[in-house]
């Protein structure tokens, strides 16, 4: 594969071809004795009039594509953690405009018909030739050595959409051909993770030394675990430390239960032992009380299940489970005013709010922003002014997360009883 020098490498070479290719031919007899020159510019740079105005050939990159054929040719680059896991290149298609200019009569057609006669007899680009025409900074390119040729085929534009490119580029027009070359493969210098050979078709008889085989079975529920749903206690939209969840899926019994929840945000990847059971559709979880590891938040939670006959634990796929605050301070609550209209609610919940997350406390309908906490810290403290006099419902809210104030566990829901009365 070639490296990120290898877009610039290209257009190297194919001006050295080109400018060697005149020379060979003799182009300056046919141009009046003038010497021809081969850039690599963009077209609004080019002196049309003046002393510094002269035939020249003038090659310009003014598109490049993603190559249909390469684009999906390996495995994705990252797992769902993010992390590397191959190095699929980067593959890319590079459109040329090769452009002719002469301040005399008939010199830009001779150059471009020079031009167009290398790009014909010359489609593909020789490694040596590569290599030998690379200059000095683009030698690491390595584009001599990577795995695919490079082909060039002329590619026709029509009359609009050579109008809108030059009209584009701002510059005036002069006897254009189009090209197009691939492909170009850029490698990433990233490191990934390789899998290992597969030495059996499942486990291995430890008696018979024979592999299990493949396994076939005549539904179209997935053979390994999976879950379906996440549903906190309730009804509720979230579980709070202490709150037992329950995991509905498949192919979920077995030992050495147990469920991970992951927030990489936050830096949390927290397992958790289920309860005792076996069944093949259900796990259920108690949310520990660890108030500085497992902070508010949504998480995504997966089950890990050792199933029989099986060595090792295997992992479900990943739904979602929101962590909701927790007020443990002893609710309702009397707050009264200072002689500025001011009421300080000082508030305990769990788990800790760390000093990056948003606190509020939603008093009614409004909301009042806690005092600053640099530190973790399980106690906040509001001020509220202007503070309305009378009994308001109150919630927690943390990083857009609010404290459960609902109960759903009846029909039709109600309110909790979690007030604050203002005097």
């Amino acid at each position: 594969m070639s490296t990120a020098l290898a877009v610039a490498g290209v257009t190297a070479v194919l001006r050295g071809m080109l400018e060697t290719w005149l020379i060979d031919q003799n182009a300056n007899a046919a141009l009046g004795g003038a010497n021809a020159e081969v850039t690599a510019v963009a077209p609004d740079t080019i002196e049309l009039t003046g002393t510094n105005a002269g035939p020249r050939l003038n090659l310009f990159l003014h598109q490049v594509s993603p190559n249909g054929g390469w684009r999906n040719v390996d495995l994705p680059s990252r797992d769902a953690r993010g992390r590397r896991t191959a190095s699929p290149p980067l593959a890319l298609d590079l459109h040329y405009l090769l452009t002719a200019y002469g301040p005399q009569e008939l010199q830009a057609e001779v150059l471009l018909g020079y031009g167009m006669q290398l790009l014909h007899e010359v489609p593909t680009l020789d490694r040596d030739e590569i290599e030998s025409r690379l200059p000095a900074p683009l030698q690491p390119s390595q584009l001599g050595r990577q795995v695919e040729l490079i082909k060039i085929t002329p590619e026709a534009m029509s009359t609009e959409e050579l109008s809108r490119l030059w009209s584009a580029l701002q510059a005036h027009y002069r006897p254009t051909a189009a090209y197009h070359v691939a492909v170009v493969l850029i490698e990433s210098t990233g490191a990934g993770r390789g899998a290992l050979p597969v030495l059996s078709r499942g486990p291995v008889d430890p008696a018979t030394l024979r592999e299990r085989g493949i396994v076939a079975q005549a539904d179209l529920i997935p053979p390994l675990p999976g879950i379906t749903a996440v549903r906190a206690p309730n009804q509720q939209p979230g579980a709070a430390p202490g709150d037992t969840v329950t995991i509905e899926g498949h192919h979920l019994e077995g030992t050495n239960r147990a469920v991970r929840l992951e927030n990489p945000q936050l830096g949390v990847e927290h397992e958790i032992a289920a309860l005792a059971g076996s069944e093949s559709g259900l796990v259920r979880v108690t949310i520990p009380n660890l108030p500085a590891d497992l902070p508010v938040g949504a998480y995504a939670l997966r089950v890990l299940v050792q199933r029989s006959g099986e060595a090792t634990r295997r992992e479900s796929n990943r739904l979602a489970l929101t962590l909701v605050p927790d007020i443990t301070t002893p609710l309702p609550i009397n707050v009264a005013r200072d002689p500025q209209n001011t009421a300080t609610v000082n508030l305990a919940c769990r788990p800790e709010i760390r000093p990056h997350q948003r606190a509020l406390l939603i008093v009614g309908g409004r909301e009042v922003l806690a005092d600053a906490h640099p530190a973790a810290t399980a106690n906040l403290a509001f001020r509220i002014t202007e503070a309305p006099v009378g009994t308001h419902f109150l919630r927690l809210r943390v990083d857009g997360i609010d404290s459960l104030l609902v109960d759903r566990s009846v029909t039709p829901p109600v309110f909790l009883d979690r007030r604050i009365t203002i005097a």
